[in-house]
This record gives structure tokens, C-alpha cells and sequence, in this order.
């Protein structure tokens, strides 16, 4: 396990999974470099599907947020060169209690924001198609619940998807995560990472 990295807009630690993918550079912009053939998703349909193949070997940057509700967002830039790259920010229990928000290039080769809910196994749902190849995405806590919310100006808020892992909350870790399931790797850059300790008012009102 390589040493944490405190990083401008957090007041945690973030450890990486994988050496060598993850950087920032001076304005404070975390760049990684997603390995090849790497994803975190467990096949709902078993070996034997014709769905994607499970994998849980993506790489990863997460710490352990502090206690009560919380938002964490970031501006999403992800150099698309295969189907299902994707910058995500990442909420993880354990190999078969986790959540992700994903900024992903579908198989249409559209960029799309996904989510996916994995309890034992990875329920997978399309968003909708961004324009450009960049997005703001945030995670909030809110109590026992989680929310993604996506936005293409970083103002205007889409709901995505409202969730929990259970009552473990002080087991939860929250992050980044990279991968490049079906390529040979793509680039990733986080910018305007925030992580603030205030409540979501409203999860359906755009804010």
C-alpha cells in the first residue's frame, strides 16, 4: 500500500490502492493513469453471462470521511479510448458493499454518467449522455443515505441515484477510482475537488 496523500479540498487522507497511478499536479488537479483491463463490477449474471466481466482490480484513492453528513464533488475529465473508461468517485465497504458514480464512455461511444450499487451484486444503471467530456459529480451523506447527483455547469444538480450500504458509516470510505475495463488505459483529471461537511438540504431540488 503506497503512503496517503492529503490532497487541496479535503480535510482526510486518500490512499492509494495501486503505485504509480495517482499524481496532482500544482493547481491542485489529481490526475491518474488507469491501468489496462481494470474495473470494479460484479457480474449480476455470474460467469456464465453475457454481460461484462467481473473485475475488482480498478485503482483506487480512499480515505475515511469524518462522521455526519458531508458532500464531495469534482469536475470529471476522462480521455475516453475504450468502451466503459471512466473517472468515478467511489464510495467502498468491503468487496461486496460499494457504490460508484461514473463519468464513462457507453457503447455507443458517448460519454455518459453511470452508477452502480454493488450489495453481493452490481446493479448497473445509465444516466444520461454529457456533450462534452467532462462532468461534475458529487456524493452526498445524508444521515444513513447516500446520493449521487451529477451536473454539467457544477450549479445545477441532476439526481442520479439515492441509496445506502448500511449502517456501518464509520466503516465507509469515500474517494476516486479509475479504470479501463475492455482498454489499454485512459487519463483521468479531478479538478475543484471539495469535500465539505454540510447537509444536503434537498436531494431533488437541483441544488
Amino acid at each position: 500500500m503506497s503512503d496517503a496523500l492529503d490532497l487541496p479540498g479535503l480535510g482526510f487522507p486518500l490512499t492509494p490502492s495501486s503505485p504509480g497511478v495517482w499524481r496532482t499536479d500544482e493547481d491542485g488537479t489529481v490526475v491518474a493513469e488507469a491501468p489496462g483491463h481494470t474495473d470494479l463490477y460484479v457480474n449480476p449474471g455470474g460467469s456464465g453471462s453475457a454481460d461484462a466481466e467481473s473485475l475488482l482490480n480498478a485503482a483506487t484513492l480512499l480515505g475515511s470521511p469524518p462522521a455526519g453528513d458531508f458532500q464531495l464533488s469534482a469536475r470529471v475529465s476522462v480521455d475516453f479510448a475504450a468502451q466503459f473508461d471512466a473517472g468515478v468517485l467511489l464510495l467502498w465497504l468491503d468487496d461486496t458493499h460499494w457504490a460508484k458514480l461514473c463519468f464513462e464512455r457507453s457503447p455507443a461511444g458517448e460519454p455518459m454518467v453511470v452508477s452502480v450499487v454493488t450489495l453481493g451484486l452490481s446493479d448497473d444503471a445509465n444516466s444520461f449522455v454529457v456533450p462534452e467530456r467532462s462532468v461534475w459529480l458529487r456524493v452526498s451523506r445524508v444521515d444513513r443515505v447516500y446520493a449521487y447527483h451529477a451536473s454539467t455547469d457544477g450549479m445545477d444538480w441532476a439526481l442520479v441515484r439515492v441509496f445506502s450500504l448500511g449502517d456501518a458509516l464509520a466503516e465507509h470510505r469515500v474517494g476516486l477510482e479509475v479504470q479501463s475495463p475492455t482498454g489499454e488505459g485512459c487519463t483521468v483529471r479531478f479538478e475543484s475537488l471539495r469535500f465539505v461537511e454540510d447537509r444536503l438540504a434537498d436531494l431533488r431540488d437541483g441544488s
